[in-house]
Formats: structure tokens, sequence, C-alpha cells
């Protein structure tokens, strides 16, 4: 192979790479995103801690896709849409949940507890599309982390599923959100590297 036709591939190769883990950020934005939308309905009393929690199981579902798509490291534009198809869903559920009449009460000690779990959230997932954007973080190791986050928002839902968020159940999902920061940080500086 000629030195000319080497260079193309590899500069193929690399912009394909590039146009990937932007792909990949992308669908982590929305999950960064999606749980801002819900932290804000909280805090504006626009949802209630019931329907927050309903909308946790949603994103439970979605990170769970994202992390079945990215175990072999690829995500096909197939699984791309099927995600970004969820992710309408639950855009658009948000938006009903906000203004179906239902109103939260964003000082009761529940609704503060669900605010601190989805914040928690927001700062995960931005931890993670910041290590998809600086490389920290291959592919397969994102999709591993959607895994964790799949369980953290699985014990928001279950915990506030009955409109009451305790403190019992905070300190496990706190727990829960503890072990998935570790990993974060575990994969972000184990030195593999987006190639």
């Amino acid at each position: 192979m000629k030195l000319s036709q080497l260079l193309v591939v590899l500069v193929a190769s690399l912009v394909a790479s590039a146009s990937f883990a932007q792909t990949v950020a992308s669908e982590v934005q929305r999950d960064v995103n999606q749980q801002q939308r819900i932290e804000n309905g909280l805090k504006s009393g626009q949802l209630n801690t019931k329907e927050a929690a309903r909308l946790e199981k949603q994103e439970q579902n979605i990170s769970n896709a994202e992390a079945k798509a990215l175990k072999d490291g690829k995500l096909s534009q197939a699984e791309k849409q099927h995600i970004d198809q969820m992710q309408n869903k639950v855009s658009k559920n948000i938006e009903a949940e906000k203004h179906d009449g239902q109103l939260g009460n964003p000082n009761s000690a529940s609704s503060q507890r669900m605010q601190a779990d989805v914040q928690r959230n927001v700062n995960q997932q931005q931890r993670i599309e910041n290590g998809v954007k600086d490389g920290s973080l291959t592919n397969h190791e994102v999709g591993k982390l959607e895994k964790g986050q799949a369980k953290v928002d699985g014990k928001e839902y279950r915990a506030g599923k009955d409109g009451h968020v305790g403190q019992h159940e905070q300190k496990n999902i706190q727990h829960a959100e503890n072990k998935q920061s570790h990993k974060i940080h575990k994969n972000k500086t184990d030195g593999q590297n987006r190639s």
C-alpha cells in the first residue's frame, strides 16, 4: 500500500472515530438535558415526586438501551434511532407531566430528596459526557456506566413511586450514586482511551 493510500485510510478512520464519539456524546447530552428538565420541574412544583419517579423509570429504560447498544463498543444507526425515539417519547412525557395540573411541593422533604438525587444524575451524566468528549472513556466503558446509571434511576423510581422519598430510601440511592461515582472516576483514569 502506498503512503498516500495509507494516509487516506488513517484520516478516514480518525474522522469516523471522531464522528462516532460525537454521536455517543450527543446521546449522553440528551440524558443530561432530560434529567435537568425533571429537576427543574421538581424545583418549580410542576412535577410532584410520584411524577418524577415515573420519569426516572423511563430514564432507566433509556440508560439500559444505551448500555445494551454500547456493549460491543459500537452504536449502529438503528440503535441510535431507537434510543432517539425513546428520548423523544420521554421528552414529550416530561412536557405533559409538567403541564397536567398536578403540582408538587418543592419545599417538602420528599421533593428535596428527589431533587438532590436527580441533580446527582445530572452531575454523573455530565461526567460521562465529558469523558466521551475528552477521550478518557471508551464506548464500551460508557455502556457499562450507563448500566450503572440505569440502576440508580431504578432505585429513584422505586423510592418515589408512592409519592414519597424517605430518608432510608435516599440513603440507599446515595449509596448507589457513590458506587457509580467511583466507577466513573475509575474508568476515566484507567488509561484506556478512545482510539
